[in-house]
């Protein structure tokens, strides 16, 4: 993530931000722009800013939300306070998704220009039925539609989720590139013609995805999972391992590049550094973890050192190698938006 600059003085702002600190003027993120600025009289900020405090973006002309925004579908009752806040942090982290997807230009037409294949997505909340019993709202993808329990949003009881499903890493973000990662399968790889190419490095996805499920459930990942997969859960099926390997992608390059805007490098990473070095532009998968993993290393370090757990307790094999190349060949094509 980029460090911005208000568009009224000059100082440093940052991408949640909806003022600047150093002359108090109202800002907003301008995403087609890739730039946070001043808000002026010209300008149209997203209903969910105005409205319900849970965006900072501003709408293109003609259009009441902003880009991202208008890709919902469903949101919970707001006469929730526990569900406005719930939705406020989903929102939050649906935008970061968003600035990664906008930085490479990948496709994300709404329901409204491709019904059938649209990106949308609902939150809901569990459903108490009459007798007492709950109807779990399921976090998951299907064609185009992204569903997330707005539970998710609550940091007690995503911890709560993340012991009790043995995840070492699990977030809102998290969710929400994973997910992603089901979409584009669908939109760069079996809508790519690139079907043959991806299983021969991640498997058949025609292996019964049901069946494969209920397997991992119930028997867990093979003993030798870390050679191959870059997370247990990436085990159960092919579709997984992309999706999963796909939200990594995303998480290296997006923290490579606020390491990049913050100055941070490292001796055994001095390309993290050098002029032209943009993560987001970067198809060659072996520079980009020459920089990620001594940085994933020092992080995790720092981290030790304040009684915390490793921030990224994952390895990087050959395979999971071949992997990360495959999706850094179809997600950057070289149209970004330069800094």
């Amino acid at each position: 993530m980029r460090i911005f600059q208000c568009s009224n003085c000059g100082e440093a702002v940052y991408f949640d931000n909806t003022v600047c600190v150093h002359c108090g003027s109202p800002q907003a993120y301008e995403p087609l722009a890739f730039a946070m600025r001043a808000i002026g009289p010209q300008d149209r900020l997203c209903a969910n800013a105005t409205s319900h405090d849970a965006c900072n973006w501003l709408a293109a002309e003609g259009e009441e939300l902003c880009v991202a925004c208008r890709h919902n579908v469903t949101i919970p009752d707001l006469s929730s306070e526990e569900n406005r806040l719930n939705w406020r942090r989903i929102e939050d982290a649906k935008r970061h998704l968003f600035y990664s997807i906008l930085r490479w230009r990948l496709p994300v037409p709404t329901r409204l220009e491709d019904p059938e294949r649209g990106l949308a997505f609902e939150f809901l909340s569990d459903v108490v039925q009459p007798d007492g019993t709950v109807e779990t709202v399921l976090t998951g993808h299907a064609s185009g539609l992204i569903t997330i329990n707005i539970a998710e949003g609550d940091d007690v009881e995503r911890e709560r989720r993340r012991t009790a499903m043995g995840e070492p890493y699990r977030t809102l973000l998290g969710h929400f590139r994973h997910e992603i990662g089901h979409y584009y399968w669908d939109r760069l790889v079996r809508e790519g013609d690139r079907l043959e190419e991806c299983r021969a490095v991640f498997g058949d996805e025609r292996e019964d995805y049901g069946v494969a499920l209920k397997r991992h459930h119930e028997q867990g990942p093979p003993a030798d999972w870390r050679e191959h997969h870059i997370s247990s859960y990436a085990t159960a099926h092919p579709w997984e391992d992309f999706a999963e390997t796909f939200a990594h992608f995303f998480h290296i390059v997006d923290t490579l590049e606020t390491a990049r805007a913050w100055g941070i490098h490292l001796n055994l990473s001095a390309t993290v550094t050098e002029a032209g070095f943009d993560p987001y532009r970067m198809r060659d998968v072996d520079q980009m973890l020459k920089a990620w993993v001594p940085m994933s290393m020092a992080i995790n370090a720092i981290n030790r050192s304040m009684g915390q757990p490793d921030l990224y307790p994952f390895v990087m094999p050959p395979p999971v190698v071949a992997k990360l190349s495959f999706i850094a060949q179809i997600v950057v094509r070289g149209v970004t938006v330069d800094r």
